[in-house]
């Protein structure tokens, strides 16, 4: 780097000009800030005064509910400025909780906080909840209006969800068409109308429902953050590790996804007007990178719920056992538009590595006419090394529109080789290898 510099320094001497260093840009040519490329951990010390909840009356109890002295706790730390509520070594079951301005959660080293399996100790609010302004149970870990909230510690928070999903599959054998509201269960962790919140080192498992819920929210980081639930003996029903719902300059980095659903869905709202409701709207500047994925609906996920994503970088990621690696939901009653997406430096096995089809699922147009246009674009994948039974896995409608998709630098083994480059508009295919053969540019 010394060296570089002095040859540009001498360049400039000798020629009376420089070169410009590369710059790290979002997919759209907008700068990336700085702010994104600083990864400093919170330190518990300087987010004020700790409450170390085992002070204040709470026991490190598996089995005995705690939700009002935990709470008590927060409460007062608000009152009087806020600070860190900690939770030491030992098991912890609560039902809600919810943070106030000014306070801070840290879970240390061999502490657990432990949600309740019982869906009435999580109070029915107004809330938000797959693309929808509703009442809904509150998680086990709440912010709202909480700017600078900050989760830490090496411990974890655990969902206790086997009775949910339980409960759920009971349920789906009884109908097979129930949705995922028939049957309450709580999120992990709910965040909303909140800025300038990091999660970092933390454990979050076995949710319920939703394992984190980001909703307009603004300047977000998860940082080394380990996100599971099971898929197998017993599958944990739509456990999303990270959903985004109209969040803007979000950084996810070095972080474990490994959940019976999306690990990464960006949401936004649904439903024929969903691009009029003010409780709706778009997912911006995000940047998911150094990632590690195991099994998963899709590693990446555009939709089901979602109006309009774009400035999305998604690199340097490993992914083991992922159904798909970026799926885009082209949702026939929703207008939509993915675009400025870019998936960067990609190692690992999949089942599909680019899926893009309609989703039919509770199709509902709510008697508007039309049905409403949705568009993808300048959706780019380069520099892939991936083995999986279908890299090109796509199926359009009158009503979706694909358009500047670019595929530089794979290097793919697919059981599968079928590609139909004819449902994209404006492909370019630059370097890509299919079992040892080379894909060809459209004419």
């Amino acid at each position: 780097m010394i060296r570089h510099s002095l040859l540009l320094a001498l360049s400039f001497l000798i020629f009376g000009c420089t070169e410009k260093p590369s710059q790290d840009l979002f997919p759209d040519g907008t700068p990336i800030s700085a702010w994104f490329k600083d990864y400093t951990k919170r330190n518990s010390e300087e987010l004020g005064q700790t409450y170390l909840v085992t002070d204040y009356g709470v026991l490190k109890d598996s089995t005995l509910l705690q939700t009002e002295a935990i709470q008590a706790v927060i409460d007062s730390a608000s009152a009087d400025g806020g600070g860190v509520i900690v939770f030491p070594e030992g098991v912890y079951l609560s039902g809600a909780l919810f943070f106030k301005p000014g306070t801070h959660l840290m879970v240390t080293k061999d502490a657990k906080l432990k949600g309740s399996d019982q869906i009435e100790h999580y109070p029915l609010l107004p809330s938000r909840i797959e693309g929808q302004n509703l009442d809904y149970y509150s998680a086990l870990v709440n912010a709202y209006g909480v700017d600078g909230f900050t989760i830490l510690g090496e411990g974890t928070i655990d969902g206790n969800g086997l009775a949910y999903w339980k409960a759920f599959w009971q349920r789906r054998e009884e109908n097979p068409q129930c949705t995922n509201l028939e049957v309450s269960r709580p999120r992990l962790v709910f965040i909303k109308d909140s800025k300038d919140v990091q999660v970092q080192d933390v454990s979050l498992q076995n949710s319920g429902f939703w394992s984190s819920h980001y909703y307009r929210c603004e300047r977000v980081k998860v940082l080394d953050v380990s996100i599971t639930s099971p898929h197998e003996p017993i599958k944990a029903p739509s456990t999303d590790a990270i959903d985004l719902d109209v969040c803007s300059d979000v950084l996810i980095k070095g972080c474990y996804m490994a959940v019976n659903d999306d690990a990464i869905a960006l949401k936004g709202g649904k439903g024929p007007y969903a691009d009029e409701d003010p409780n709706n709207g778009e997912n911006t500047n995000i940047i998911i990178e150094d990632c590690e994925f195991g099994f998963c609906h899709s590693a990446l996920t555009c939709g089901s719920e979602s109006i309009h994503n774009k400035n999305i970088i998604f690199r340097n990621i490993e992914v083991n056992n992922a159904v798909r690696i970026l799926w885009l939901k082209m949702r026939p009653d929703t207008p939509q538009h993915y675009e400025y997406i870019t998936v960067d430096n990609v190692n690992g096995n999949s089942r599909s590595l680019l899926y893009i089809k309609p989703w039919t699922q509770f199709f509902d147009l709510k008697g508007r006419p039309d049905v409403p246009i949705s568009y993808s674009d300048h959706i780019t994948l380069k520099n892939m090394n991936i083995k999986c039974q279908t890299w090109y896995d796509m199926k359009i409608t009158e009503n979706d529109r694909l358009s500047d998709f670019t595929f530089e630098n794979l290097n793919i083994e697919s059981e599968n080789i079928e590609f139909d480059a004819s449902i994209i508009d404006g492909l370019q295919i630059k370097n890509v290898m299919v079992n040892g053969e080379e894909i060809e540019a459209p004419l």
